[in-house]
């Protein structure tokens, strides 16, 4: 069988389970044989072995299955750069670039950059990337998420520039010396408890990190008020929200003493709530 069957064959299959089976038969291929995805289109013609099958139908069953492509790889791009990911931590979004195009745009080159609920580093790293001269601390709960947050920071040359602490924002104390920043990122739990998410999603991402009460906005509600004894003078608050939550979660912002203002993704929705302190520090 030829590199090419066999990826129609996959799609076929893929198709009950996935709205993007034949991009995902190909990355699968590409890590069945160890190859970039450019190269393993480059040589479809290519007979497969006996062990390539094998372990290529091994990728298929569990994709499947509804297991995400990234857990099945380990890796998931984000705004350019290769973040390795594992069970237990929230797969990167594309819908999230526009909360590092938000920083990037928003806050000096220079920032000292605190980001809260750092999952796999996906928004700190990517903002730390594009701006050699900032630094940045990540915090979140998980350990797990700690520990592929360090091995991004070190895999993507950032090491020295980056810390990554243990902090759980519902406990009172989590703030302790951490410090002041200029840009304050998260991208918290955001959808409500009933919500009819995907197989893909809510039987493998972890849930702790989704799902937020009712609404969606018990972390906003806990989260946003710490913020202004974290800022520096002039500092900014880049917040991801659910593409319905704008209105509820300037409220909760204004109250805590902040102006707001919201930003859209790519697909015009609103995706982004920045946040500065309405007289400064």
């Amino acid at each position: 069988m030829t590199i090419a069957e066999a990826l129609r064959a996959a799609t076929r299959r893929l198709e009950a389970t996935s709205d993007t089976a034949r991009l995902d038969a190909e990355l699968l291929m590409a890590h069945a044989l160890g190859k970039p995805r450019s190269a393993m289109l480059l040589a479809t013609r290519d007979a497969l072995g006996e062990a390539e099958c094998d372990r290529f139908d091994q990728l298929i069953d569990r994709r499947a299955a509804h297991e995400p492509v990234a857990y099945i790889t380990g890796t998931q791009e984000f705004f350019g750069l290769p973040f390795a990911v594992a069970p237990g931590v929230l797969i990167p979004r594309a819908d999230s670039e526009s909360v590092v195009q938000a920083a990037l745009d928003e806050a000096p080159a220079d920032a000292h950059v605190l980001d809260c609920g750092t999952g796999p580093g996906t928004l700190l790293l990517s903002v730390l990337a594009e701006r050699p001269a900032a630094t940045g601390i990540g915090v979140d709960a998980s350990t797990t998420a700690l520990g592929i947050a360090a091995a991004n920071c070190e895999s993507l040359g950032l090491t020295g520039r980056a810390q990554f602490f243990q902090r759980d924002w519902t406990q009172p104390d989590w703030t302790d010396q951490l410090g002041t920043f200029d840009l304050v990122l998260a991208n918290p739990p955001y959808v409500e408890d009933h919500a009819d998410l995907a197989p893909d999603v809510r039987d493998f991402e972890p849930g702790e990190a989704l799902f937020a009460g009712a609404e969606g906005l018990d972390d906003y509600r806990v989260l946003i008020p710490c913020l202004p004894a974290l800022l520096a003078e002039s500092g900014v608050v880049v917040l991801e929200i659910g593409s319905r939550q704008a209105e509820a979660v300037e409220k909760i912002a204004a109250a805590a003493g902040f102006n707001t203002r919201i930003r859209h993704d790519l697909g015009g929705r609103p995706r982004v709530c920045v946040l500065r302190l309405g007289l400064g520090k």
